[in-house]
């Protein structure tokens, strides 16, 4: 069964569907004005869409109701897609400076 309030919730749908919105708008004749107009008026209704599931799950806590179960969306656990920061090298330093005195 298709998790509604989680699906709506998720950046990576919200992306995804602005995306394929704009390029089909492109791709139809639209402009690209048009296909940014539409991009924003899409993205400010998936804000409001989030604001009331959170703002509905916050009421169902504090009237007791179980509650849903939120899973951390990318990033939110501290892990990124990002590779790792390169460590610097020890004993491999640029000396060409240091000892030309």
């Amino acid at each position: 069964m298709i998790n509604w309030k989680q699906k709506l919730t998720s950046r990576k749908l919200w992306a995804a569907v602005v995306s394929f919105v704009a390029l089909l708008v492109v791709a139809l004749g639209g402009t690209e004005a048009q296909a940014t107009q539409i991009t924003a008026l899409i993205m400010a209704g998936a804000t409001v869409i989030a604001y009331i599931v959170g703002e509905g799950l916050v009421d169902a806590a504090s009237a007791g109701a179980p509650t849903l179960t939120v899973e951390p969306q990318d990033g939110a656990d501290g892990k990124t897609d990002a590779p790792a920061a390169i460590a610097p090298q020890t004993g491999a330093e640029d000396k060409s400076g240091a000892d030309a005195q």
